[in-house]
């Protein structure tokens, strides 16, 4: 867990012992608490959303409720060497956020949080992002790189590539990406990518990224709401959201840990189906209509327009 504090680790206890019951007295002793700060620390994690039983003579009892993934799920899956540490959260308003307070207060890159549920999630834009409870997987990572601001979108497009890889692997579906966040299978968005930083203004430089990565995992139980309903899509019939979850850091990590360099530039570009299609670009309030030429090495998508002139736009949505 990536926390030290008394309730993380007497989530981490409750988890290793995978839905029996311990005792009070056991808690405290090797948590070397007090009775009551284990009951302290229980309504803690209930009031974050977890299921805590407690029962006389029994003890304290973590209920699975299908609703998210625990963090033993996903650190198995991960390899050792991975600098990760993952915080799994029932509901919260948006990883990002969680991961923006935790990077604030010190939070080493590589901190993960996987919520099972978002009540406001955000896209790109100011958007919201459906975040139903059990059905998507909702993460993001704080990271700590050595970059100037105007290589950003190295980091999102590293995602995107990240995202559509740990589909394909995962679900044999292939996975393509909308220039610059937005990942689709079969014409339906199934995933994005939001990357958001704290600047430090005098350097130009990071003082940390995060990194959110939303999946429609399983069609919500209700289905989407209407206006989604035809542009939406999910990438699987069975809840792999632990296994996507490592699967997408796995990828990831591997991507980072070459930057400067941009390693996944020419994947990228393969997996963007926009090219050589007719586009039109919202920028700044304004939509340019051309066609999609090519990717620069820098992620700027080259646009040719009706006058022959052609583009490199940093910047923009593909609508």
């Amino acid at each position: 867990m990536a926390g030290t504090t008394t309730k993380d680790r007497l989530l981490q206890m409750l988890e290793e012992q995978q839905g029996s019951f311990v005792s009070g007295e056991l808690l405290a002793n090797q948590l070397s608490i007090s009775r009551n700060a284990v009951w302290k620390a229980a309504q803690a994690l209930r009031n974050q959303g977890y299921d805590i039983r407690a029962v006389t003579n029994r003890g304290y009892q973590l209920v699975r409720s299908g609703s998210t993934v625990s963090a033993e799920d996903v650190v198995r899956r991960l390899p050792r060497n991975l600098p990760l540490d993952v915080v799994v959260i029932p509901r919260v308003k948006s990883t990002n956020s969680e991961a923006h307070r935790l990077a604030q207060g010190g939070a080493a890159e590589g901190t993960v949080v996987i919520a099972g549920e978002q009540t406001a999630g955000r896209g790109r834009h100011g958007r919201s992002f459906f975040s139903p409870s059990g059905t998507g997987l909702y993460l993001s990572v704080v990271l700590r790189p050595a970059l100037e601001a105007d290589q950003a979108q190295a980091l999102t497009t590293m995602g995107a590539v990240a995202c559509a890889a740990a589909i394909e692997e995962l679900t044999g579906r292939e996975a393509s990406i909308k220039w610059v966040n937005d990942v689709f299978c079969d014409g339906r968005k199934v995933g994005g990518i939001l990357t958001e930083a704290s600047m430090d203004i005098e350097s130009g430089r990071f003082d940390y990224v995060v990194l959110g990565v939303g999946v429609n995992v399983c069609r919500p139980r209700d289905g989407f709401p209407a206006e989604l309903e035809a542009v939406a899509g999910f990438v699987s019939g069975e809840d792999i959201r632990a296994e996507l979850a490592a699967a997408f850091l796995r990828t990831f990590w591997k991507l980072y840990r070459q930057l400067p360099a941009c390693a996944h530039y020419q994947e990228y570009r393969r997996r963007c189906f926009v090219l050589g299609q007719s586009v039109v670009v919202s920028r700044e309030g304004r939509r340019i209509r051309g066609r999609a030429i090519d990717i620069t090495p820098a992620f700027e998508l080259v646009v040719g327009l009706p006058d022959g002139a052609q583009v490199a736009y940093r910047y923009g949505e593909v609508v």
